[in-house]
């Protein structure tokens, strides 16, 4: 500790995070810090020298990323070796960055641990500069992508989505860009009218209001989007498309059991609908049958890889019905000709390799580290919660409003989401949050985090109608 406090200078200029990387520097570089010595825990040495939790942690960080320093779960930050031996892959997701130790935690949406992708996705980049000269001076095209999206088949083995070919499948640039080119590829007419669900992920709204389309919410229970109601919305308002999110929606976390979904592909099929289905936050496995299986013809289909492995490199992926992809290409290529060709290689090689499974499931087993913390705190409460989930959905107690409970959480250093936000202008919003899974931060933050939450939830204020 006082090897790095007495090289520590806070001249209150410039970032202080810089003055904690300077110290460790110097400390290394005459050789009071030793090679495998233990580095002081993020808290003792922000207590220590006066700074917050987050500025040491970024630090920490930024000389973990340089290969100074090593982090290792549940040890600690150590100094690393100038040069040792390359970490064979199956190792390599021990060593990720330590979860930041912050009092200010947000909550906002969900943040996947490093558990190897890190690694991963630089290994990657490094092969990417052996990739012959003509890949980095021509154009993309279709058929040069075609082993990358071979490899998107791959990864959707396991989700019932029907016959599926890649010449299906249109690269994107994360979901978001996956539900513009579904949408730029079905609606037509001058003010097109698109159907939500009426909570719903507000990136839909976002995307349809790019197009000059309407927005139109739907009324939902315990299961989902109500058919009956669906059905009369389409014929009153000549609707021409369906967004909605069975297996794992966005906000509120619930799922629609098959029956409904039938239910709900049948008014597709009788009044011509086509449906959007977005699986972008399903970080488990799939529970029933997608619309594209269902309703073959008028189903699209879109997906990424932002809650399973990264979002940084904002890459997804739109399926269009098999009569339709030639839709769904043309949008691409005529609005972007198509991803980077060394996005699309490293899209390949990250959806290829064997430890990306094993990567994937050390993510889901640390966010359930996170889950299950949270419900040991919040679960006397009105919580929705599932073991795969990478958010809650947390209905509030009464004497609480959902705008004001977010104010006195971000007051006590907790930002959450007011289900307002995910309501249309002119639609109903329960008095409810969504708390994003930040496994980002440590398990100790985010468990205080969740008691603060719990104390506010506890405390309603006393209001008194005049």
């Amino acid at each position: 500790m006082d090897t790095i406090l007495n090289r520590y200078e806070s001249s209150g200029k410039g970032a202080k995070y810089r003055s904690v990387v300077g110290a460790i520097r110097s400390a290394l570089e005459d050789g009071a810090l030793r090679v495998e010595e233990r580095l002081p825990p993020v808290r003792e040495l922000a207590w220590a020298l006066g700074i917050t939790p987050g500025t040491v942690a970024r630090a920490y960080t930024v000389l973990t990323d340089e290969g100074v320093l090593r982090a290792e779960v549940g040890r600690g930050t150590f100094v690393a070796s100038p040069a040792g031996p390359e970490t064979p892959p199956d190792i390599l997701w021990q060593q990720h960055t330590a979860p930041e130790e912050t009092d200010l935690v947000s909550l906002f949406s969900a943040k996947l641990p490093d558990m190897g992708q890190v690694a991963m996705i630089r290994d990657g980049l490094r092969r990417l500069a052996d990739r012959p000269a003509a890949d980095l001076l021509n154009y993309p095209s279709r058929a040069g992508f075609a082993s990358a999206r071979r490899a998107v088949v791959r990864w959707l083995e396991d989700t019932p989505l029907g016959p599926l070919d890649q010449e299906d499948i249109v690269l994107s640039h994360g979901g978001q860009n996956g539900i513009s080119l579904v949408m730029q590829a079905v609606l037509r007419g001058r003010r097109p009218v698109v159907l939500l669900e009426e909570l719903n992920y507000v990136g839909f709204r976002r995307a349809a209001e790019l197009l000059r389309a309407d927005v139109v919410g739907v009324p939902m229970d315990a299961f989902g989007i109500i058919p009956e109601a669906l059905e009369d919305l389409v014929r009153r308002h000549e609707a021409q498309l369906l967004c909605t999110s069975p297996e794992m929606h966005n906000p509120t976390g619930l799922f629609t059991p098959l029956e409904r979904r039938q239910a709900i592909a049948e008014v597709a099929r009788r009044t011509g609908l086509q449906v959007l289905e977005d699986d972008c936050y399903r970080v488990g496995q799939a529970r029933e049958l997608s619309y594209r299986a269902l309703l073959p013809g008028q189903s699209w289909y879109v997906s990424s890889i932002s809650k399973t492995i990264t979002p940084a490199l904002r890459i997804g992926f739109a399926v269009a019905p098999q009569e339709r992809r030639a839709d769904l290409r043309r949008v691409a290529e005529h609005g972007f000709f198509g991803l980077a060709r060394p996005l699309a290689d490293l899209t390949e090689d990250i959806l290829s390799r064997d430890e990306t499974p094993k990567i994937m499931a050390r993510v889901r087993e640390e966010l359930g580290r996170y889950i299950r913390a949270a419900v040991n705190v919040l679960g006397t409460h009105d919580l929705v919660w599932r073991a795969d989930m990478p958010f809650l959905w947390l209905h509030l107690p009464s004497g609480w409003r959902a705008g004001a409970f977010c104010q006195a959480a971000e007051a006590q250093g907790v930002q959450v989401r007011a289900a307002d936000e995910f309501a249309l202008r002119d639609g109903f919003a329960p008095h409810a949050i969504r708390i994003g899974i930040n496994a980002q931060v440590t398990l100790a933050s985010f468990e205080a985090a969740m008691e603060r939450l719990r104390r506010l939830l506890e405390n309603p204020p006393e209001q008194i109608a005049v």
